[in-house]
C-alpha cells in the first residue's frame, strides 16, 4: 500500500510539473479551464477541479489517460531503479 501511495504522490507531482496545477489555465476536451486545485488520485485515476472559462461552471476534470499512463510508466521505472 505504501508503494501505491508513493506512486500516486509522484504522479501528482509530475502532473503539476506538466501544468496541471492550481492557478494554471489549460485547454482540454476542446475547452479552456482555470484550475482551482492540484491533481488528486481517486478510485479511477487522476482528476483536478476546474472552472470552465466559457460557462463559468466548476467541475471535476479527468486528466487524460494517455498523459497519466505516460507519467505512470516513468514513475514505475524510477521507483524500481531506486529500489534496486
Amino acid at each position: 500500500m505504501a508503494i501505491q501511495l508513493d506512486r500516486n504522490d509522484e504522479v501528482c507531482e509530475r502532473l503539476k510539473d506538466l501544468g496541471y496545477a492550481r492557478q494554471k489555465r489549460i485547454r482540454v476536451y476542446g475547452e479552456e479551464f482555470d484550475l482551482t486545485s492540484n491533481p488528486v488520485a481517486d478510485e479511477t485515476g487522476f482528476a483536478i477541479e476546474a472552472v470552465s472559462r466559457k460557462s463559468g461552471h466548476a467541475r471535476m476534470l479527468r486528466i487524460p489517460l494517455s498523459v497519466v499512463q505516460m507519467i505512470s510508466k516513468d514513475v514505475v521505472a524510477g521507483l524500481s531503479r531506486r529500489a534496486a
